[in-house]
């Protein structure tokens, strides 16, 4: 499949790029994806949180009142979770959360997710821009141009280009990330995804599904 190229004032350049089918051709899975998404976000999560037990409390141990003879249920000290200021029943304690998702269903994951931008028209290829030294004025135009101001944006490089990443992170709405290190959930955040023309190569490979060797392939490497 090809998609075409736009320039930075927003107009067709003329050219096309050829997208891979085997990446932004599947069949999207939305397993996968809220697997992934799932993950990312709980990963995100700092895990601190805590409450006091019945240990924990600093109020008297002494017993409240006797045990029999006074006609009410039997009681302990102030620091029992039924009592105002006691400890908490049961309350949560600090741990990490983590959930392992496997390489594959990442990339599958990620697959998936640019297939339903593909799908829903809102993955567009621009020419490469490259900045000498940040301005921010360059990028919010080249969105104002493209239609996109305002919209949620995911820009992604073809590699680590830190004048245009500190020109655009004063921009609400919009992130940008070299392409091969995009997640699922940036993916599926963004309202529209704008791909670098040079960064088509980069994502492309880090998402290509590996093949595994055939038999004649095996013959004919020996």
């Amino acid at each position: 499949m090809k998609l075409p190229v736009y320039s930075r004032d927003g107009s067709e350049t003329g050219r096309t790029v050829e997208l891979d089918e085997a990446v932004f051709g599947v069949e999207p899975n939305d397993h996968v994806i809220w697997l992934d998404v799932r993950a990312i976000q709980a990963h995100g999560r700092q895990g601190t949180h805590k409450t006091k037990e019945r240990s924990e409390v600093a109020r008297s141990t002494r017993k409240l009142y006797r045990q029999k003879g006074t006609g009410n249920a039997r009681v302990g000290d102030h620091k029992s979770p039924t009592r105002k200021g006691g400890g908490t029943i049961f309350g949560p304690k600090p741990h990490e959360y983590r959930l392992d998702v496997n390489r594959k269903t990442k990339q599958l994951a990620r697959r998936s997710a640019l297939a339903y931008k593909l799908q829903n028209e809102a993955l567009r290829v621009v020419e490469d821009v490259t900045l000498d030294a940040p301005k921010t004025r360059e990028v919010a135009d080249l969105l104002k141009r493209s239609g996109l101001a305002g919209k949620k944006v995911l820009f992604l490089t073809a590699a680590v280009d830190d004048a245009l990443f500190r020109s655009g992170r004063n921009l609400p709405k919009l992130t940008i990330r070299p392409a091969a290190e995009a997640s699922t959930l940036d993916l599926m955040d963004a309202q529209t995804v704008l791909l670098q023309e040079g960064a088509v190569a980069a994502l492309t490979e880090a998402l290509r599904p590996s093949r595994k060797p055939t038999a004649a392939s095996e013959a004919a490497e020996a």
